[in-house]
């Protein structure tokens, strides 16, 4: 695989489901332009899982401010000795968790800031998801040991994760990859990786594409 057919590629999922570590392991080896994004940074993440009604409009709002700044940033500088974008993150998971956090009336507020940006920013020419069921979810949270993670509740997690299949269903243009994970552990097991390499890296039509390793 010495020629990728994309240019830039964004990995999504629910918390837990290994963006981070296969966004970057996938820059290092490749030679892509890595962006990850900075949600540690959030002051109001933690206050969010302690008391998420009272916290939830201020937590989205600034990661959709966070995150469209810095994607703004990072998309448009041209990097020659990079051969590829790739991100750990979409800028529509914005709309994904507020659908899942906000009230009603909320929401609808955030939508209007959301689509006045949303246009300003180049899409991802291949969106990869990458589905775990709640239970792994949970153990991946559990292992990684963030102390505000640990108490997200497997509701939480389910509604995030039906929210990015509305979401996907939505989206017939754009060329995406779901993918099962289930089995696969891409983090520890090379050839785990290598497997989920070899599907990435094909050229797509716009439209869903969906594989499940065993």
């Amino acid at each position: 695989m010495t020629e990728i057919p994309y240019n830039f590629i964004a990995i999504e999922g629910t918390i837990g489901a290994g963006k981070t570590s296969l966004a970057s392991r996938i820059a290092a080896d490749f030679n892509g332009k890595l962006i990850l994004e900075q949600f540690e940074d959030n002051a109001f993440l933690p206050k969010f899982y302690a008391e998420p009604e009272k916290y939830a409009f201020p937590l989205e709002m600034s990661f959709m401010a966070s995150r469209f700044q810095q994607l703004k940033d990072q998309l448009g500088n041209l990097d020659l000795f990079r051969n590829f974008i790739i991100a750990d993150y979409y800028i529509a998971k914005s709309l994904v968790f507020a659908q899942n956090t906000l009230q009603p009336d909320e929401f609808d507020l955030f939508k209007r800031f959301f689509h006045l940006i949303n246009p300003t920013l180049p899409r991802p020419d291949l969106l990869v998801y990458l589905y775990l069921d709640v239970e792994r979810l949970q153990q991946n949270i559990r292992k990684r040991g963030r102390t505000y993670e640990q108490h997200i509740k497997d509701e939480y997690l389910a509604g995030i994760q039906a929210g990015y299949f509305d979401f996907i269903r939505q989206q017939p243009e754009m060329r995406i990859l779901l993918l099962d994970t289930n089995q696969l552990d891409f983090v520890a097991n090379d050839r785990d990786y290598n497997r989920i390499l070899e599907i990435i890296f094909q050229p797509y039509a716009p439209g869903i594409h969906r594989f499940t390793f065993s």
